[in-house]
């Protein structure tokens, strides 16, 4: 793996040595644009509107729009020079993993012990393992400051750059979320038993992507010349009956061996049969 970041896990007067790596990656299909005309790729060009020519990278500098068409300029090292600490990932305090809402979490590095720093990497390792905390901290990477939780995952301590409170948008900006909600009795019985069917222990290896392995079955197939179709899906119709989609989602969600009856909620007693006409008005 490439080397993102060095620097050092400081708690306290604790320095832990480490160098960053990126945790994740993406799985995306890259595609270019093409021209049609001729089949070129087409490129990204930087140009200035003014004076219509094409622009260096070492002509570029960064500016902020204050009024319109009015900008302060900023060079990248008058910006790297305002991060509090380039190589350092500074532990503010350590807190509990459940007390973070996962809306919180951007980007998940893995950081692993520099030449000099095993025995403190190992020591902060196992303390956070056996208090159960994770730490939260300050770190600036690439000239971004950004808050962080620093928690084990198996032998490994794990940075997950986090958003800062004001980057998170209130739930009082989305549009159309129901007043007072109400449900009917019934199809939350249901619901929750189609939960309760669905409910299994979290294996990541038995989800996969299946948009990108259509495209690269399709991309094989167009290299090797084969005509493709795409037959049609049968139109989807809108389930009105609610309790008959949640039915229909019991039904395919029971194990085979289990009786019909046990994905059925529990039906109201019957009125006492007073005559005929009331036993007739009961069945309707």
């Amino acid at each position: 793996m490439h080397t993102v970041w060095k620097g050092a896990i400081s708690f306290g007067l604790v320095h832990v040595p480490v160098k960053m790596f990126t945790a994740t990656e993406d799985k995306d299909i890259a595609m270019k644009y093409i021209h049609k005309e001729c089949g070129t790729p087409l490129s990204y060009v930087r140009t200035c509107q003014h004076c219509e020519k094409a622009v260096e990278w070492e002509q570029i500098s960064r500016g902020y729009e204050y009024e319109p068409g009015k900008f302060v300029l900023f060079e990248k090292e008058e910006l790297d020079s305002l991060s509090e600490a380039n190589k350092e990932i500074k532990i503010l305090d350590f807190v509990d993993l459940q007390e973070i809402d996962p809306i919180y979490f951007q980007k998940t590095y893995y950081l692993a012990p520099s030449d000099t720093g095993t025995n403190a990497y190992s020591l902060l390792l196992e303390a956070m393992r056996q208090t159960g905390k994770i730490g939260i901290a300050k770190v600036s990477i690439r000239s971004k400051s950004s808050l962080a939780a620093i928690r084990i995952i198996e032998d490994c301590i794990a940075m997950e750059t986090i958003f800062y409170p004001d980057e998170i948008r209130s739930i009082s900006q989305v549009p159309n979320l129901p007043e007072n909600p109400s449900v009917n009795e019934k199809e939350l019985t249901m619901a929750k038993m189609l939960i309760e069917q669905l409910s299994t222990p979290f294996a990541p290896e038995s989800y996969k992507d299946d948009y990108r392995d259509k495209v690269l079955e399709m991309i094989q197939q167009k290299i090797a010349g084969e005509e493709i179709r795409i037959s049609p899906e049968a139109p989807q119709t809108n389930v009105v009956d609610l309790m008959a989609a949640l039915q229909a989602s019991l039904e395919a969600a029971k194990p085979a061996n289990v009786p019909t009856q046990a994905a059925e909620p529990t039906k109201p007693a019957a009125k006492p049969k007073a005559s005929k006409k009331t036993k007739k008005e009961t069945v309707s």
